[in-house]
């Protein structure tokens, strides 16, 4: 049986979210993410030619040779969807409620990690598809995530925006199955891949490890 996209975002902890000036740009940051040891990288819809980058990027294997994923974040509207999904995106994220975006994800049965920032927003996003974007996360704090937790304890929860890789742990240790990180992961290729060896080392699954949509 395939990987399911939020276990492979559960033992990575870190979900990079790439917003480039080009799309050869994006193509090179998601190739070196993926040699460093990523697997799941989510590109935007703010970079131009967006839909190219993700064309060349999904035939893409990480290190060991195992299928990426590569998703489009900032979806907002149906055409959005369906270019990302046409293109070979193997999940949508958005930044916050959208409607259009989760019905094109249900008649194309993709993967749609809904964004909101309201306990109702999340709540009904991880009722929707076992999963929800918490943006923008730096606002609530780690605090407001575990709140969060306690009343969706088997959600696929992922913080993003203003979180520095320095506070990933704490937010991990707050209840967040993965954090996007939208800057700041280093360039240097080994101190990029030293971000994602603890994978390794993790032995097993956090919180919200749901497999199905």
């Amino acid at each position: 049986m395939p990987d399911h996209l939020y276990a492979v975002l559960a033992a990575q902890r870190v979900l990079p979210v790439l917003r480039d000036t080009d799309a050869d740009e994006a193509v090179r940051h998601t190739t070196a993410l993926l040699a460093a040891g990523c697997r799941a990288v989510e590109l935007t819809t703010s970079t131009p030619g967006w839909a190219a980058a993700v064309t060349r990027t999904a035939p893409l294997s990480d290190v060991h040779g195992r299928p990426a994923f590569i998703g489009v974040g900032t979806v907002t509207t149906t055409a959005q969807a369906e270019t990302a999904l046409d293109a070979g995106a193997a999940f949508l994220v958005s930044p916050y409620p959208a409607r259009e975006v989760r019905a094109v994800a249900v008649r194309r049965e993709a993967v749609f990690i809904e964004g909101g920032f309201t306990p109702g927003e999340i709540a009904t996003a991880a009722r929707a598809a076992g999963a929800a974007k918490v943006f923008p996360a730096h606002v609530g704090g780690p605090g407001f995530l575990r709140s969060l937790r306690a009343v969706l304890p088997e959600a696929v929860i992922i913080p993003t925006g203003g979180i520095r890789p320095a506070e990933v742990p704490e937010w991990l240790a707050a209840g967040a199955t993965a954090v996007g990180i939208g800057g700041g992961l280093p360039s240097d290729p080994a101190e990029l891949a030293a971000v994602f060896a603890p994978v390794a080392a993790t032995g097993g699954v956090p919180h919200g490890t749901a497999t199905e949509r």
